[in-house]
């Protein structure tokens, strides 16, 4: 009951925390901003309106929204929220995690290049080269991890004997971890300063170019899914950073979700004081990632022998 509950909540509040980034968007640019329930306002005018598809497209276009909305839920099915245990929990989930999370990414770009537009191929071939990148980082991350607790399920990173939390001994190795996710997060979401989520210039789209022909629900479907994946890589940052007991309830919600704020608030603090990085820049920014996380793994060969 309890695990349903906290994955529940997290499904209805997820849309809530992207408005918090454009409210402190606004905020540094000193503007009002739009309302902290606009994601909410778009679904809704999203789901009221009719879906146009080209001619050139076929079954796979309106396949992609589902798959990759489909994708993102069930990732969030594997974890382990506010120390409750997941709903769904097995040896060796983290593969099949990544992978699912990786499968909606595989559909929605077979959706774009199904419109037969070489500008939406173009968005495709950047998304699958930066996300291959991110990919290292990820795997390497849970090679790391591997080493820490010798478990291969994403709840028992923070629910077994041994669980991996910046408070922790191993918390110095950590903090290289949550940077890189953090780095990861930007990448897979599509934010800045690996992508712009509100540029519409040609030259630079990237994710956005991808989705340009989807419209009424079927965007509907691939905002919500969006919602839910950048949802799963900040909740992911926040177990990091505090070790949540099942036995502690209401505190763990407070303390998770004001970890989240927190997260999403230095998202909008970094889209507020960088800029778009040029594409060529991209791949050295997501290798950073890697490098970080790389550094952590070595460390450990004389820790942990």
């Amino acid at each position: 009951m309890e695990s349903t509950l906290s994955l529940a909540i997290a499904l209805v509040t997820a849309p809530l925390f992207p408005g918090i980034i454009l409210k402190v968007k606004a905020f540094m640019a000193g503007k009002k901003g739009p309302p902290l329930l606009i994601k909410y306002f778009t679904l809704f005018k999203l789901l009221r309106k009719g879906s146009v598809y080209s001619e050139s497209s076929s079954f796979i276009f309106p396949l992609g929204p589902t798959v990759s909305l489909a994708a993102a839920l069930m990732a969030l099915l594997f974890f382990p929220f506010c120390g409750a245990a997941p709903l769904v929990s097995f040896h060796g989930d983290v593969i099949v995690l990544f992978y699912l999370l990786a499968m909606g990414r595989f559909f929605t770009v077979l959706a774009a290049l199904d419109t037969a537009s070489p500008f939406e191929g173009m968005g495709a071939a950047r998304e699958v080269f930066f996300s291959t990148l991110a990919e290292v980082t990820i795997f390497t991350v849970l090679i790391l991890f591997y080493r820490l607790n010798s478990s291969l399920s994403f709840a028992e990173y923070f629910r077994g004997e041994s669980p991996i939390c910046l408070l922790n001994t191993s918390g110095a190795l950590l903090l290289f971890v949550i940077v890189s996710l953090f780095m990861v997060l930007l990448t897979e979401n599509s934010r800045v300063p690996v992508d712009d989520p509100a540029t519409h210039l040609e030259l630079t789209m990237i994710h956005e170019v991808m989705i340009l022909d989807h419209s009424g629900p079927d965007l509907a479907l691939i905002e919500l899914g969006s919602f839910y994946k950048l949802f799963f890589y900040a909740a992911f940052i926040s177990q990091l950073c505090y070790p949540f007991q099942p036995a502690d309830g209401p505190l763990n919600s407070l303390i998770f979700y004001g970890l989240i704020t927190l997260i999403y608030v230095t998202v909008g603090i970094t889209e507020s004081i960088m800029a778009r990085l040029k594409m060529n820049s991209v791949p050295q920014f997501i290798l950073t990632s890697f490098a970080l996380v790389f550094f952590a793994a070595i460390l450990t060969m004389g820790v942990f022998q």
